[in-house]
């Protein structure tokens, strides 16, 4: 079989002028026709067992320009040699497949039209099968080498971002090898930091591991731009100094998120975060006697108010895994609350709950809800918690968190509930603010109803929160966001912080082993100075502070303390079998008498008078003494 090659030159050299503009494509369409030559000669060479002298050896020399013909004919057509080889991908490699298997099936047509005709030409079958495979093979093996080859060049590694890893254990390496296989291109792995001297001077996978205390002079002038911690095992103040070094040297800290987290059981590197400043603030483990909490909660019937809240939600989540009877959630805020609802439904297959809209201070609807549902646990953690905006609202306060505990109270004793557990707030010993005030009125109540009652009134009384509502840290990540300035109110304001599963283990926890009459206070570590935790969420954020954002002091707000005050030493506090757990000594009241002094509070706030309002919340509590606020003059 003879081609013609002019007739071959008036229809394709147009086509091959326009392309030779692009001279790196005819590189590789040239390349990939080497490869086809090279590929028809392997397939002859493999057939025929590398006899040079075999027969059928004759028909390499008139397949080579026919196969040179049908394959360049295929790749103008397809442009299969038009794509940027250092990005090829899966469709890249299709196309690839598809020309090679169009230009063998020509093979095999032309095999045919010379056999009928009678023309002495003829590629064995088995030859254009080997000849496809090897062609596919070599021609992606190319492309491949080059995108590699490309990659490794751009992504050198003085253009990576040097990473050391803290803890060389199981999680190190893995976190290692998610770090190669999902990001090897951008980061490389410097060393391994572990304070085990058993691991220090090995090496894993070619990296060397080394000891915490020779990690500065590792560092020295290297450019270190992450250090990431795999350790799981490590104490939350160890996991502070880490940070708080990290920080010092201006390199950014990730985490690795717990085991139990990972996507099917594998750490993927999108799944390494950023460190948060609650990282930060977190204390150790807390042991919980779950089997006592679990005897209380088990089989129950459990009302808790506030339920869409942050305490509340928590709560209802920390409950559910004991198996209650059902759980009703209760709240007035009916987003939050559907929100609530949809997690209990995803998380928790299994869990009867019900769902109530409602306000603890309105007696019709909470009467109804005790008559249809007759709780037998109430966890009480509805309140209005914000002290300025209590400041300028006393009547609410009064409203909800004396009012609506009130009724809670009242009707849990008219109902026969077993036990009724009070959240509270550390701003309610020595209140300086209306909100800590109303609180400790509610304490008050509660504790004194006790006496005459089968019900249990517990209350718990803690801090500030990580990441509730109104939390310092929320409003700071905010104003970072939007590029400042954070704004604090005093220079030397501290605040004592807990967190959210923290605070409500422990309120679970006290719940179980109240036998009625106790107010407990919670542990809360050291307390925080607010304008130092500013300046680490700056640096967390990987700002620099009066360069890129500024703090700016606003003064103190509305009965706002410079510091809190827990009752937590030896001269008013009881131990407890818990270390972290405390009983308040506390002024015990007459029943009767707070009982109608809060009645007349309660009359009070319907003519929403502040100034008496407050006035006789100051008579209630004798210790209430306003700070930065306008009821100061009814202190004398």
């Amino acid at each position: 079989m003879q081609v013609h090659l002019p007739l071959f030159n008036y229809l394709w050299f147009p086509m091959i002028q326009n392309e030779l503009k692009n001279a790196p494509r005819w590189i590789i369409l040239g390349t990939d026709l080497l490869i086809c030559l090279g590929s028809i000669t392997i397939a002859f060479l493999l057939r025929f067992d590398f006899q040079l002298d075999h027969p059928d050896m004759f028909y390499l020399k008139q397949a080579l320009p026919v196969l040179f013909c049908v394959r360049l004919i295929s790749f103008l057509s397809f442009k299969s040699y038009a794509g940027l080889i250092r990005y090829t991908g899966s469709k890249d490699i299709q196309r690839i497949f598809l020309v090679l298997l169009i230009g063998s099936a020509f093979l095999f047509i032309l095999n045919m039209i010379a056999w009928f005709a009678g023309i002495k030409y003829n590629i064995p079958r088995t030859i254009i099968i080997i000849d496809f495979l090897v062609s596919l093979m070599l021609m992606v093996l190319f492309r491949l080498s080059i995108k590699i080859s490309y990659e490794h060049i751009k992504n050198s590694a003085k253009d990576k971002s040097s990473v050391i890893i803290y803890g060389a254990g199981e999680f190190g390496t893995i976190t290692k090898r998610a770090l190669d296989r999902d990001a090897g291109t951008k980061y490389t792995v410097v060393a391994f930091v572990d304070d085990l001297k058993t691991r220090t001077g090995k090496t894993i996978e070619g990296v060397k591991i080394i000891g915490e205390k020779d990690l500065e002079k590792f560092i020295g002038n290297k450019e270190i731009h992450h250090i990431i911690i795999a350790d799981q095992t490590l104490i939350p103040s160890k996991k502070k100094d880490i940070v708080d070094f990290a920080l010092a040297k201006n390199i950014r800290v990730l985490d690795v998120p717990p085991s139990h987290s990972w996507i099917n059981g594998e750490l993927s590197f999108k799944q390494i975060k950023k460190v948060k400043i609650e990282d930060l603030l977190e204390r150790e483990v807390i042991k919980l006697d779950k089997q006592k909490i679990k005897e209380v909660n088990t089989g129950k019937i459990i009302l808790v108010s506030g339920a869409a809240g942050s305490i509340g939600s928590e709560i209802v989540r920390q409950i559910a895994q004991y198996e209650p009877k059902c759980i009703i959630l209760l709240d007035q805020a009916e987003s939050p609350l559907y929100h609530m609802e949809t997690e209990l439904h995803d998380k928790f297959k299994n869990l009867n709950f019900d769902v109530v809209i409602g306000d603890i201070s309105n007696e019709t609807r909470m009467t109804m809800l005790f008559e249809t549902f007759h709780p037998q646990i109430v966890y009480h953690a509805a309140a209005y918690k914000h002290v300025p905006m209590m400041e300028n609202n006393p009547a609410e306060a009064i409203r909800v968190n004396v009012k609506g505990t009130r009724t809670l109270a009242d009707l849990s004793v008219k109902y026969g509930v077993e036990k009724f557990v009070m959240v509270s707030t550390d701003k309610a010993v020595n209140p300086t603010n209306v909100m800590g005030a109303s609180k400790r009125i509610a304490e008050i109540y509660c504790q004194s109803l006790n006496k005459n009652t089968t019900t249990n009134f517990v209350t718990t009384r803690f801090g500030n929160v990580l990441g509730s509502n109104g939390s310092v840290i929320p409003v700071f990540r905010k104003q970072i966001e939007e590029g400042g300035p954070i704004t604090v109110t005093h220079p030397e304001i501290t605040r004592y912080f807990m967190t959210i599963p923290e605070a409500c283990q422990l309120v679970l926890e006290a719940g179980a082993y109240g036998n009625g009459g106790e107010i407990f206070i919670f542990d809360m570590g050291e307390s925080v100075k607010i304008v130092d935790l500013a300046k680490k969420m700056i640096k967390l954020s990987r700002l620099e502070l009066g360069k890129d954002i500024q703090i700016q002091f606003t003064g103190l707000r509305p009965g706002e303390k410079l510091y809190e005050e827990l009752l937590n030493n030896e001269e008013n506090t009881v131990k407890t079998h818990h270390p972290k757990i405390m009983i308040a000594n506390v002024k015990e009241y007459n029943f009767t008498e707070i009982q109608n002094h809060i009645n007349e509070l309660i009359n009070l706030y319907k003519d929403s008078n502040n100034t008496a309002l407050v006035a006789k919340m100051k008579q209630i509590v004798p210790e209430f003494l306003s700070k930065n606020s306008e009821f100061e003059k009814l202190d004398f």
